[in-house]
């Protein structure tokens, strides 16, 4: 199916904040893309300003492990994100047991560094992203990770206003955010811990309750159930991203430097040579 006289759609390659995200072909140039397609009709007006105000803040960002925004445009039914087309699937999929179910340590902090790094930029822009997880975490055929989906990442000068708007996804989500006391950059930082445990086990912590009950033991609990079997460093690292305490949690440029990452990515360096 042709769009704008510019893309062909093709098969549909995962699920959008908004809407259904498909494989294109930018038939002037032959690249593929990907194209996030939001219906108009089901969308209310304050949906559409949301999208516009996301489209906004993710056009200037330009960083390897961040996915590209390439442009948008509106057809009668539609509107269309053209974004960087990612061979691989998210790591959601990558560590689902039908693929290759959970990872081993060097691996899950060669993924988390890149993660990091992602985050290092975000936070330098002003933007929190506030979903992070496996499913927005896509790889490159070469291993290079993008985050994606900015469906309700904001601007930190936004902060305050959308204090009392939760946003993310329960299991993933920090203390602060559950309890609208003050959404800020090292609420990403929350996620990332859960997000290495989902790499580790399969699932992020609390994943066998319901959301509700789960939000509540996040907040009630000194941190969340570490898997059994970690290295000292892992446990380290986790206890550092899951400081209950916003304001005391490392941000992502000073996790970059932390022992458990820079000895997993000199073993992979290494590895690879």
């Amino acid at each position: 199916m042709a769009l704008d006289n510019k893309y062909m759609l093709g098969h549909e390659i995962r699920k959008g904040a908004y809407g259904r995200v498909y494989k294109g072909l930018d038939l002037e140039k032959g690249d593929f893309v990907a194209i996030e397609q939001v219906s108009l009709q089901n969308s209310a007006q304050e949906n559409l300003n949301i999208i516009m105000r996301q489209i906004d803040l993710h056009k200037d960002l330009n960083h390897k492990n961040i996915i590209k925004y390439l442009g948008s445009f509106m057809t009668e039914t539609h509107l269309h994100i053209v974004l960087e087309y990612v061979e691989n699937d998210s790591l959601a999929n990558i560590i689902n047991p039908n693929n290759f179910g959970p990872l081993p340590e060097p691996l899950v902090a060669f993924y988390i560094a890149q993660v990091l790094e992602g985050l290092v930029y975000l936070h330098e822009e002003g933007v929190i992203h506030r979903d992070i997880k496996g499913a927005n975490i896509l790889t490159t055929k070469e291993g290079v990770v993008k985050l994606v989906d900015f469906g309700v990442a904001m601007k930190l000068t936004e902060a305050d206003v959308n204090m009392h708007f939760v946003a993310g996804t329960p299991y993933w989500m920090a203390p602060e955010v559950i309890e609208m006391t003050g959404v800020c950059a090292t609420s990403d930082i929350w996620s990332v811990g859960c997000t290495v445990i989902e790499l580790f086990t399969g699932v992020p912590p609390y994943y066998d309750l319901q959301p509700m009950p789960a939000l509540f033991r996040i907040i009630q609990d000194e941190i969340p159930p570490l898997p059994d079997s970690l290295s000292p460093g892992v446990t380290d690292f986790l206890r550092q991203c899951f400081n209950k305490d916003a304001r005391l949690r490392p941000d992502a440029k000073t996790l970059l430097s932390h022992p458990w990452i820079q000895s997993s990515r000199r073993v992979v360096l290494q590895s690879s040579h």
